[in-house]
């Protein structure tokens, strides 16, 4: 696994940790292994310091995953794998949690890449709501050529037919891409880069 220290620019390290930001119980988190990598320090020193400094982690900063919760997490993250191994289950961390967490460790390691964690989040809350606008736009469209339509004999069926198909293919080049899949086979460090 690369080493996602950043060299002074934060664009190699921004995927990095947004590909390990998951979506549970409705909030953008992170999980304790990913972030432990991440600080710089094993996950048990992670939930050691969050356990000493437990008045900084409400419950909508971080909360304990479940057992059915688990099982989908390491169904769904490959990487995650070793915790099903794990004695105890892991914790999930919003953007805020991620933050204390940060300033819990208080290593250098850990306070700079807080800042990417939280730059992670902030660029996919953005992406989330550029899309959430635009598909309102479209819908909006829609209802303003269908009123069109129905209001003026004039503007053509094809017209229309043209117009729905222009609103498809925006949704379509809208659409949140498919994951990429892993290849089969063996898959030597270099291909990998």
């Amino acid at each position: 696994m690369p080493n996602p220290r950043p060299q002074g620019n934060s664009t190699p390290v921004l995927p990095h940790i947004e590909s390990r930001i998951l979506t549970l119980r409705g909030h953008k988190v992170i999980i304790d292994a990913d972030l432990a990598e991440l600080y710089g320090v094993p996950t048990g020193a992670l939930n050691q310091a969050v356990k000493r400094n437990s008045a900084r982690f409400p419950a909508d900063f971080m909360f304990q995953l479940s057992t059915a919760e688990r099982a989908e997490v390491i169904t769904n993250c490959d990487h995650l794998a070793k915790l099903k191994f794990s004695r105890s289950l892991p914790f999930a961390f919003t953007e805020h949690g991620a933050i204390q967490a940060s300033n819990a460790l208080n290593s250098p390691r850990a306070i700079e890449m807080g800042i990417y964690v939280v730059r992670a989040f902030v660029r996919i809350k953005q992406f989330i709501a550029s899309h959430a606008e635009l598909a309102q736009r479209l819908s909006e469209l829609e209802t303003k050529t269908d009123g069109l339509a129905l209001d003026h004999d004039a503007l053509s069926r094809e017209t229309r037919h043209q117009i729905r198909q222009i609103l498809e293919a925006l949704r379509a080049l809208t659409a949140p891409p498919d994951p990429p899949k892993r290849p089969i086979g063996f898959v030597t460090p270099e291909a990998r880069r």
